[in-house]
């Protein structure tokens, strides 16, 4: 197969569909401030899977609610809007990211697993810094190495070069693989977020997470998501072969106001949700 330039690959993106009718209404949903809780549930029943998933997150550790939650309104009122959108994306692209992708030398299911404990980091740190809004945070999170998966699809025969290049200079993945491609898997990613439509702030943490000193709309979610990729790397958590040779940012931490004491603190809390499968769906 042919190195594809950006553009082209990027125009093959709409072959993976991801956000049905309904999930598309559910986020419309939760961006109108006039809608309420029923409104929102009333969308979501209309697919119960995800509904079923939803109430089983909203009731896990994480959300550490006293009561046992038993709809969505209820979830909603509770968590609110942000959260529920959020679930619904973990919910939604954990169909596209739970394949196995032999080029980041992922197996199945990892780079989904792998997300996840990304986003659950990205809130705790957004919570411990007192982040306006922790929950777009997960989002980012979650979502920040969505790249990954076009690019396994389409450029699986360029991998192996970037490995052998990897190996033999002691290169960090990201670099060589804008060398051999022209572009990296975080590039790719702002770009299918773009085509999402969803916000800037957001489609900026994907493109940049790797490079948090590029931010300009939101430079603090950022480097809360370049921290969290960081420290799971640091946990060992499902880490492919972009995990070598990973580079972390200082100025990302001073950004914040953390240090590595606060850091210790976060990997503790998070090494606490690993255990409660309720977290992956």
């Amino acid at each position: 197969m042919k190195k594809l330039s950006l553009e082209e690959l990027i125009s093959r993106v709409d072959e993976i569909p991801v956000f049905s009718q309904t999930v598309n209404r559910i986020i419309q949903i939760t961006e109108d401030p006039e809608s309420s809780a029923k409104d929102l549930e009333s969308e979501i029943m209309k697919d119960q899977g995800l509904t079923t998933k939803i109430l089983r997150l909203a009731n896990s550790s994480y959300y550490g609610v006293s009561r046992n939650i038993k709809s969505v309104s209820e979830a909603t009122v509770l968590l609110g809007f942000q959260a529920i959108k959020s679930m619904v994306f973990a919910s939604t692209v954990g169909k596209v990211m739970e394949k196995e992708l032999p080029g980041y030398a992922l197996e199945r299911e990892a780079l989904w697993r792998q997300s996840q404990m990304c986003a659950i980091t990205a809130r705790a740190i957004a919570k411990k810094v007192k982040f306006p809004k922790p929950d777009q945070a997960y989002t980012a999170g979650l979502l920040r190495d969505i790249g990954k998966v076009i690019l396994d699809t389409y450029m699986n025969d360029q991998f192996e070069q970037i490995i052998k290049e990897v190996e033999l200079h002691n290169k960090p993945f990201l670099e060589v693989e804008t060398e051999v491609l022209g572009y990296n898997h975080s590039e790719v990613g702002a770009r299918i977020a773009e085509k999402w439509n969803l916000p800037q702030d957001l489609i900026e943490s994907i493109a940049c997470h790797h490079n948090p000193e590029k931010a300009i709309v939101n430079p603090k979610m950022t480097a809360m998501i370049h921290i969290a990729d960081g420290l799971m790397m640091m946990m060992g958590y499902n880490i492919g072969i972009d995990g070598l040779n990973y580079n972390f940012s200082d100025d990302a931490m001073t950004l914040l106001g953390i240090d590595e004491s606060v850091l210790t603190e976060i990997m503790s809390e998070v090494a606490d949700f690993i255990g409660d499968e309720g977290m992956f769906f």
